[in-house]
């Protein structure tokens, strides 16, 4: 059963700092490093960060963008290789994690939907109209669901589900990742840049962020 976890937002080809995330992961030794996605689409090398994902086992799913690839409308052209584009088209779109804290669904947007956002400030409206969230809730499966798309760090919880979301690796908004201890109930923010990882806030798991 899953307890730490490591968790990367959108990748978008960020190989440098993804290679600063796993070393770190693979100091501190949790028992899985999870990834929501859009590892394509981004201005450094996305065969690279495929490679390092491999070689690093880390548990991933596929975003819009690796979507969008697949179904032969990339928003960028893709030259890492077809070995790279098979490994991508394999993702599925969501997974079914256990944890010592119970089941977790790792994905990219919320739940199937790859494209819905839910973002820090969501509230009113944008939550009632958030129906891919209100399945989840309404289901009852889940206690955890890690997600991404918007590239903005959350933990955020809703009756029995707590969201989070680790951000984004790409540099023209705020880098950086998550790492929890579910069973603890604590985690810790980190800020990545070209030179590594730097420690942030820690945090509550059932208080959340921001």
């Amino acid at each position: 059963m899953l307890a730490r976890l490591v968790l990367i937002g959108d990748i978008h080809g960020e190989a440098t700092r993804l290679g600063h995330v796993l070393a770190h992961a693979a100091a501190s030794r949790p028992d899985a490093t999870l990834a929501v996605g859009d590892i394509v689409d981004g201005p450094d090398d996305v065969g690279a960060c495929v490679a390092l994902l491999q070689e690093h086992q880390v548990i991933a799913v596929r975003g819009n963008h690796e979507r969008w690839l697949i179904d032969g409308d990339p928003l960028e052209p893709f030259t890492a290789g077809p070995a790279a584009l098979a490994w991508l088209a394999a993702l599925p779109a969501t997974r079914h994690l256990d944890t010592v804290a119970g089941p977790l669904l790792l994905c990219h947007g919320v739940g199937a939907d790859d494209m819905q956002r839910l973002r820090p400030d969501d509230e009113g409206y944008a939550l009632a109209s958030n129906f891919a969230l209100e399945e989840l809730r309404a289901d009852g499966v889940y206690r955890w669901m890690v997600g991404g798309h918007t590239h903005e760090p959350m933990i955020r919880r809703f009756g029995a589900l707590t969201v989070l979301n680790p951000g984004t690796l790409c540099r023209r908004d705020r880098p950086g990742f998550l790492e929890v201890d579910l069973a603890a109930g604590r985690g810790r923010w980190y800020a990545v840049d070209e030179r590594g990882v730097t420690p942030e806030r820690p945090v509550a798991l059932a208080l959340g962020f921001p």
